[in-house]
């Protein structure tokens, strides 16, 4: 019978049983898996490599000009492939300094404001689909349940994660008028509004277009069984990406079209015609008004004018 001999791996540096711990409260605390994925990413992956190569092993050594000299590092130095992009670098540090102001809060030695610093992004102007182009790829799609994932997308703005995981118990009718169940980021539940007549098609679909027994309850499946399990699988977030990928080049559109350019569109659409920001966070998912007013700091002076006009003498903008 063989004999195995115990290999005792080195000590963990203190940074070290810091990120574990700190990773350890951010499952604790429910985060959404892919803020997980990410936050873990960034610090098991980029910041301790960095740390070790650069002989650091407690959390008094992370001192503010340390922390200047990694995001220098990522920004003209990067991986393996180069220098990493801005934003990626603004990613990774976001992380870092997250975990480095929870740790001081904990009673670690962090020295004061020891922060990385964010390099600063381009003022870009982001790019929204008109409505007649959202009207042009719905009419594109292939089949039904194509044309109400484009309509889906482009009236709720809900996120491409929450309409994969829409259930057929999630359309809800109230005396209001329909809503759909929403499940968002960190689980959190919201009910959105459905006009009656896209709520009438997501029905028909569900019970006359739909597989009658895909083996899912989800609303949105594949269109053939899988050769794998021989079910109708439910779709994935990259497969929504394809169907709407696939659609805008049907309908000619030349700029790259995604499913969150359809929230913003959305978004950037409500406020101009009068929306309340207040109201509109709440159907969208956020949980502040801050990333409305951010996408609203694209629309030009006409669009704030026309906005006041319709306000104040009732027109349509």
């Amino acid at each position: 019978m063989p004999t195995f001999q115990l290999v005792e791996s080195p000590a963990p540096t203190a940074i070290e049983r810091c990120v574990g711990d700190y990773l350890t409260s951010c499952r604790a605390r429910g985060l959404a898996p892919g803020t997980i994925v990410q936050v873990t990413y960034s610090l098991r992956s980029v910041f301790l490599p960095w740390a070790a190569q650069q002989g650091l092993s407690e959390t008094s050594e992370l001192t503010p000009r340390v922390l200047e000299r990694m995001a220098a590092d990522l920004l003209t130095t990067g991986g393996r492939r180069g220098p990493l992009a801005r934003q990626t670098v603004r990613t990774y540090l976001r992380a870092v300094n997250l975990c480095l102001k929870w740790a001081k809060a904990e009673g670690e030695p962090v020295p004061d404001r020891a922060a990385a610093p964010l390099p600063r992004l381009p003022k870009t102007l982001p790019q929204v689909l008109t409505r007649e182009q959202i009207s042009a790829i719905e009419a594109a799609c292939a089949t039904e349940r194509d044309r109400i994932i484009v309509r889906l997308l482009a009236d709720t703005g809900m996120r491409v994660g929450e309409l994969a995981g829409l259930r057929l118990g999630d359309l809800l009718q109230r005396s209001r008028g329909s809503f759909l169940r929403l499940r968002g980021k960190g689980e959190r539940e919201r009910q959105v509004p459905v006009m009656p007549q896209l709520a009438s098609r997501i029905q028909r679909y569900a019970s006359r277009t739909r597989p009658a027994d895909p083996g899912t309850d989800r609303l949105f499946v594949s269109l053939r069984r899988s050769p794998r399990t021989g079910t109708y699988e439910p779709l994935t977030t990259s497969g929504i990406q394809q169907i709407v990928r696939n659609a805008a080049g049907r309908a000619g559109i030349t700029q790259r079209v995604h499913p969150h350019l359809f929230r913003h569109s959305f978004v950037t659409w409500a406020i101009t015609r009068g929306m309340n920001p207040i109201q509109l966070a709440e159907i969208v998912g956020h949980s502040s008004t801050t990333m409305i007013q951010q996408v609203y700091s694209h629309l030009s002076p006409t669009d704030a004018y026309e906005a006041l006009a319709a306000a104040l003498l009732g027109k349509d903008p």
